[in-house]
This record gives C-alpha cells, structure tokens and sequence, in this order.
C-alpha cells in the first residue's frame, strides 16, 4: 500500500503514533491531538479510523473508551498490519510447483486437494517470494482448515514476534529448534511446528530415541 498522504489524518496519527515493524503502536489519548495534530480531535465517531477508511486498510485499530464516563473513545492505538499482499509481497507461486503439490495430501490432516502453503509464514526470505528462485521444498500441501490455521497463527506471530507454541496441540516440545521469540530473520521461523509438521515430528521422534 502507498504510504498514506502528508498532511492526512491517518498520515497524522502514523506519524503520532509511530507503531513499530511489526505495525503495533502505543495508546494515543485524545488529549494528544493538539497543534500539529489537531485536525485528529472527534466528538462522537473517529470518522479518519472507522472501518471504511483508509487507516484501517492498513492496520488493525482499537479503541478504549474505559478512560472517562459513558460511551465516548478515550485512547485510539495500532494493533498491527492487516494481512495483505502490499506488506508481505507477492505471494505468487510458480505453476509447477502448485501443481505438484497439489497431487499431495496435507501434511497435518492427510485430506486430498491441498492449499500449497508457503513454510514461511513471516514470507520475508526473498528467494521464495521470487517465482525465479522458489524450490519445491519451500512449500508444503495443507487443507484449507490447516492453511487458515497457520495463516491466523503466523499473522499473530508477525504482531507479537511470539512463535507458536506446539504444546498446545499436546506435543511434549514447545520448537524443536530455537525459542518462542522470533529472531525476525528469514530462518526465524525453522523449528515452528506450522514451518514444516513433517519435519517437526521427526525431531520428535530423534529425542525420544536419544
């Protein structure tokens, strides 16, 4: 997405709420939209961050209203990048490899007529973002139910810099390689249990002949 106008709300409340790489700001007050952000200031409806406008386009907004009595928006901050192709790349995939495995089954749920996912859920390795320089082995079969459950759990991941936790499936190791922070490199997600089920399995199945 382009950035947003100079002299725009949204570019305003951008630039006042300075959100981080991975789009999460601290809480803005209201008390906050004096002088250069004047023009920020509402009454009853934040018309520049409501759901149709272009702020929201590109991050998630909150709102608190527990600041002050009734109903009326107290603080206003960015929970993070909706989950769109401008702020990851472009995710297209070369043909031969979607048809490959497409002949598969997925890798969790052994269903036929997978989604072809890529591993990386962060997409920032810049070899497989490239249809020139993707291999088969960046990519594995999923069911739909198994892609949105990886596609929620990276995007979570990507707000908190927090790596899913394979415990909460039942399995004995939380990564088998690394820890819950993610480094924010391009091998940061390798030992995630969504970057490759197989191959997580397999190291379980090391540790407990060891």
């Amino acid at each position: 997405m382009k950035p947003f106008g100079v002299g725009t709300k949204p570019y305003l409340f951008e630039k006042l709420a300075q959100p981080d790489k991975n789009g999460v700001s601290r809480w803005v007050s209201k008390t906050e939209f004096v002088e250069e952000y004047a023009d920020l200031m509402f009454k009853n409806g934040a018309d520049w961050c409501r759901a149709s406008s272009t702020i929201t386009k590109k991050y998630y907004v909150e709102f608190d209203k527990s600041v002050t009595p009734g109903n009326s928006v107290d603080r206003i901050r960015l929970n993070g990048f909706r989950d769109k192709e401008e702020w990851i790349g472009n995710q297209t995939i070369r043909a031969d490899i979607k048809a490959y495995y497409q002949k598969e089954r997925c890798v969790i749920l052994g269903t036929s007529k997978p989604e072809v996912d890529h591993k990386n859920g962060w997409k920032n390795d810049s070899d497989v973002m490239n249809t020139t320089s993707q291999k088969c082995e960046d990519f594995q079969p999923l069911s739909k139910a198994a892609n949105d459950a990886k596609r929620q759990f990276c995007k979570e991941c990507r707000r908190t810099g927090k790596r899913y936790d394979a415990k909460k499936l039942g399995y004995p190791v939380s990564f088998y390689k690394g820890n819950e922070q993610h480094n924010g490199t391009e091998s940061g997600c390798i030992g995630c249990f969504w970057f490759d089920p197989i191959e997580f399995r397999k190291h379980l199945f090391f540790k407990d002949s060891e």
